[in-house]
């Protein structure tokens, strides 16, 4: 198993499959995310496909979609 930490090159994690949301434009503003080996999930810029990721624990990124369904990020939509 690979072994990733944050600010990893996104190009360099093997054997993943980026996906972002239909809700994405055609311009390149989204991210995207790839689900890892070990259960955790990874992130990038779509801009920049071979820049850093960011790479997160499935507990967190099961916090972080639960507080976007709840709406306590919408204030940065305002």
């Amino acid at each position: 198993m690979q072994r990733l930490e944050n600010g990893v090159g996104a190009g360099e994690i093997e054997g993943v499959q980026w996906r972002k949301s239909r809700r994405s434009g055609g311009n390149g503003n989204c991210v995207e995310i790839a689900a890892l080996s070990g259960g955790g999930v990874a992130m990038r810029n779509s801009r920049f496909p071979s820049g850093p990721a960011l790479i997160y624990t499935r507990e967190e990124i099961e916090a972080f979609f639960g507080g976007v369904k709840d709406g306590e990020f919408d204030f940065a939509l305002k």
